[in-house]
């Protein structure tokens, strides 16, 4: 199941780990928005929104004047900003080194910023897409797998599901335009899945791993 390849191997195919067979074209590819991935995966409003009530609790206690409400309050306001902000450097790294592929074939997912992944997952073994998606039009289109494959919640997050811990489900996390890529996906899935085959589908889902 597992392949290793060089870690400093240039990429044939910028988010693939080697290029694709002959008659797989490439449909799309993207990564996740850096501030949909810090607001969904690291959660930085709810952060953010936590020291903000702290600072104003915090102040209605002790404050007597309005030059004290804000000498109580900046502490820790300034805390919350450190913290969003290294929240949101976190997010920005992951979503920089992600690359989510989709082809004619399968769906890939290199991910990983210390620890470089790279998941590949038929369609002939995925059995489901869900997707997600905002008001603004970013979203997560989650997979669900068939075989007996185990996929590594801690390895692959934060592109998964979240808090499918049993049955791990990969997700193309925050990307831009989700609807338009599910529908694609959809397509691809329902060409490659009705294609004539003389043989049972070999093989499954594969990571390919750089330490």
């Amino acid at each position: 199941m597992t392949a290793a390849h060089d870690d400093f191997a240039t990429e044939p195919v910028p988010g693939l780990p080697e290029r694709p067979p002959v008659g797989e074209e490439l449909l799309w590819q993207g990564h996740p928005a850096a501030f949909a991935l810090a607001r969904d995966a690291f959660k930085i409003t709810w952060i953010a929104g936590y020291f903000v009530v702290l600072a104003i609790w915090r102040a209605s206690v002790v404050a007597t004047s309005p030059a004290e409400v804000l000498a109580v309050m900046l502490p820790y306001l300034g805390i919350g900003l450190v913290a969003c902000l290294i929240l949101y450097a976190m997010a920005a790294v992951q979503a920089r080194s992600t690359v989510y592929t989709v082809t004619t074939a399968r769906v890939a997912m290199r991910i990983g910023a210390a620890l470089t992944v790279t998941l590949n997952l038929p369609f002939l073994q995925i059995a489901n897409a869900s997707l997600a998606t905002k008001s603004n039009g970013t979203g997560t289109i989650a997979l669900e797998t068939l075989g007996d494959t185990r996929i590594s919640y801690l390895v692959c997050w934060p592109h998964v599901r979240p808090w499918h811990l049993s049955r791990t489900q990969p997700a193309l996390r925050c990307i831009p335009d989700a609807a338009r890529v599910a529908r694609l996906i959809a397509e691809a899935a329902e060409v490659r899945l009705n294609e004539p085959r003389v043989a049972p589908a070999s093989g499954g889902l594969s990571y390919a791993a750089a330490e």
